[in-house]
């Protein structure tokens, strides 16, 4: 699975680099911290496929980067995506290595 770290993720966007970024954590979730990206939680995932773009980079995360890299390898292994990228670390790594504040 191809990852990016959060220097990678922080570097993307302060170059302007295009890139989807889709973040699969609950509703409660993201209201508490999130990255600015598109909210599809996991388990809605599989009704939502055509939401995850087919072209250009996607970053797709969650707390750890366990539920995100689950959502990746369903739409690897049944959509054919090629594209996606796990967020490793989740947003707990982007909190303790980029911006403790995420969510204060």
């Amino acid at each position: 699975m191809k990852e990016v770290t959060v220097q990678e993720l922080k570097a993307m966007q302060d170059s302007g680099e295009h890139f989807t970024l889709i973040d699969v954590r609950e509703p409660h979730e993201f209201e508490q911290a999130n990255l600015a990206g598109i909210l599809i939680p996991m388990n809605d995932a599989p009704d939502r496929v055509t939401e995850f773009p087919k072209e250009g980079k996607v970053v797709v995360h969650c707390r750890s980067g366990m539920r995100s890299g689950n959502v990746i390898s369903y739409l690897e292994q049944t959509h054919g995506y090629t594209n996606l990228y796990n967020l490793k670390g989740g947003i707990m790594a982007w909190i303790a290595e980029i911006d403790p504040t995420v969510g204060n």
